[in-house]
């Protein structure tokens, strides 16, 4: 096996992707970062969930926003739902796992906020919770998945985002999820600050 060779056909496999992605998921990137700027002009926050690689999203997502990106600017108003152990582990002893982002929706989502929502399936069963919890609370929902969309795709409302990579891998899906949420915080920066 050459590895040199493996890892060239990884990259060039992302690349690939990323390119062709580009124009179909542009649109959503920006009407989704437009949603996040109002929420954020109107003392609104922003949630975010997800599983696993998904998870470490929602919270690099989170750090971004908390702290900055690549511009100096003050905090906003981000959150992970990934991060409190024991939210998390007393949520998933007391009821089930279903439940350990839709129990925090519930309790700190205000209508007007956003919910970012990640799942590279599209069927992530807390995830999909938390999208109903966040419908049910007036919260708008950004969905970051993958494949087809998944049940996540069939859930979403008409003031909420879809940004689906339509890739079968998980890892690629993934890494056009980290482009996207980039893509995301430079947009609210600009949105916010104004373009150099």
């Amino acid at each position: 096996m050459d590895l040199v060779s493996r890892i060239g056909e990884l990259f060039s496999e992302s690349a690939h992707l990323k390119l062709e992605c580009m124009d179909a998921l542009a649109g959503p990137i920006a009407t989704a970062a437009q949603l996040m700027v109002d929420c954020l002009k109107a003392d609104g926050k922003i949630l975010a969930c997800g599983n696993g690689g998904s998870a470490a999203d929602a919270q690099h997502f989170s750090a971004e926003l908390l702290n900055r990106f690549e511009k100096e600017r003050p905090g906003l108003a981000g959150l992970a739902l990934t991060t409190d152990s024991s939210t998390l582990t007393s949520i998933a002893n007391d009821y089930d796992f279903e439940q350990v982002f839709s129990k925090q929706v519930r309790a700190l989502g205000r209508a007007g906020d956003v919910l970012l929502a990640i799942s590279t399936s599209g069927n992530s069963k807390n995830v999909i919770a938390a999208i109903q919890a966040a419908h049910e609370c007036s919260l708008t929902v950004v969905a970051l998945t993958g494949r087809n969309g998944g049940a996540i795709g069939e859930l979403m409302a008409a003031k909420d985002v879809h940004i689906c990579v339509p890739a079968q891998s998980t890892a690629r899906i993934q890494e056009v999820h980290l482009l996207t949420l980039h893509c995301l915080c430079d947009a609210i920066d600009c949105l916010l600050l104004g373009v150099d």
